[in-house]
């Protein structure tokens, strides 16, 4: 899964990023070229229509509205019709809040842009539990310098238990990439 999160864990407000970092969206593209992303309705509607679909990447929409269709999209009814879509391939979460709740059980890795903004309000970040450990953070202490203004690091985190449990017999979500 990839997002972006302020300092007090929000991800987004109104449907959009509250913050406008050039360097985390050259992130997400870097992390996400070449594999499936998998969105909810109302963060596909959030991006630009020039970046629907997103380039390079192969975009699953999730919806719950029968007979939906969008233009460059696949559009499934729920996590297990994606996860079947996605079946041996790494593949990226990429939003909305629901859907990162909905997928966290099948993720592997994260990778979470800390942006140095206090928003106040909006959609709460997914919550990262003690299964999580980091094992990078870019710079290692403080905050990159955006050309827009707040500062920002990129974090990777790996869970620390098999992403397959027993009890969910479903298998991971996303691969673990090579860096």
């Amino acid at each position: 899964m990839v997002w972006a999160q302020s300092a007090d864990a929000r991800i987004g407000v109104d449907g959009a990023l509250p913050w406008h970092l050039p360097e985390d969206l050259a992130h997400f593209k870097a992390v996400t070229a070449g594999h499936p992303v998998i969105m909810g309705h109302a963060t596909w509607l959030s991006l630009p229509p020039r970046f629907r679909p997103l380039p390079g990447r192969e975009n699953l929409v999730l919806s719950r509205r029968a007979g939906l269709v969008l233009e460059g999209a696949h559009v499934v009814a729920g996590v297990a019709q994606a996860l079947a879509a996605v079946a041996g391939r790494e593949a990226w979460v990429v939003g909305g809040g629901q859907v990162y709740a909905a997928f966290m059980p099948w993720a592997t890795r994260l990778e979470v842009t800390h942006v140095d903004v206090v928003v106040g309000r909006g959609t709460p970040a997914p919550a990262v539990d003690a299964s999580w450990v980091e094992t990078d953070r870019t710079p290692e202490q403080g905050w990159s310098a955006s050309a827009t203004g707040p500062g920002y690091r990129f974090v990777t985190l790996v869970r620390t238990l098999p992403a397959t449990e027993p009890t969910r017999g479903t298998p991971a979500l996303v691969q673990d990439a090579e860096r």
